[in-house]
């Protein structure tokens, strides 16, 4: 009786708090029943790329991109980095959770780690965004785990953003640190972030990995300028 009469008031309160914050669209911003609407939703596939690529010259296997760094897929992932709009991670997720292929890709992986930042930059958005998102996905495939206790970012460098190819390379070295590597021994895992450009930072990151005694290192990323 006491679990019944404490599930009745979780169902209230959650009924409440949808009643007063109503889930919206994280694209279009309209009342919805979850994180994307169906008229989107639609749209978003338009907008897929779902590329793969072989990189024999990285130090990961393959990246594996959904969108061009563009238009309305720019905006909302700015939006979702700088402007304070964590929610907009269950939008994102939900985008790759409804595809199959995706989901199939992230099924060859034992770990998925997010790219972390550092503490400073951290504290200062309150949140890592690709973190949000490789625990959401996570927590709905069935044999992936998300680690972010692994990879360690050290030293608050200059953003990569604002560099060019060859800065960019040198503005990553020594500034990511390994830590529980014995995790990773003789798994396949998957580095996740938001936006691949010239892909040092991944590169980097799966150095790293690789010295760690990972089998398999592969990047995907949301979008890729």
């Amino acid at each position: 009786m006491l679990k019944l009469n404490a599930d009745i008031k979780k169902n209230a309160l959650e009924g409440l708090l949808k009643l007063i914050y109503p889930t919206t669209c994280g694209i279009c911003g309209k009342i919805c029943e979850g994180p994307i609407c169906s008229k989107c939703n639609y749209l978003i596939k338009g907008l897929m790329r779902n590329k793969k690529h072989i990189y024999l010259t990285k130090n990961y296997d393959t990246h594996f991109y959904v969108f061009d760094y563009h238009d309305l897929i720019r905006e909302k992932i700015l939006k979702y980095k700088f402007e304070e709009k964590s929610y907009l991670n269950e939008c994102f997720s939900q985008i790759l959770l409804n595809n199959e292929k995706i989901c199939g890709f992230f099924e060859r992986y034992d770990i998925i780690i997010p790219v972390p930042i550092s503490r400073k930059r951290k504290n200062f958005r309150g949140y890592n965004q690709s973190e949000l998102i490789a625990k959401n996905v996570a927590k709905h495939m069935k044999n992936l785990v998300c680690d972010t206790h692994i990879l360690y970012k050290i030293k608050d460098n200059k953003p990569q953003s604002k560099l060019n190819k060859e800065k960019r390379i040198q503005n990553v070295k020594d500034v990511y640190y390994i830590k529980n590597g014995q995790t990773v021994l003789n798994k396949n895992v998957l580095l996740f972030d938001d936006i691949y450009t010239t892909g040092s930072t991944l590169n980097e990151c799966a150095k790293i990995l690789k010295e760690a005694g990972a089998s398999k290192i592969s990047a995907f990323t949301l979008a890729k300028d």
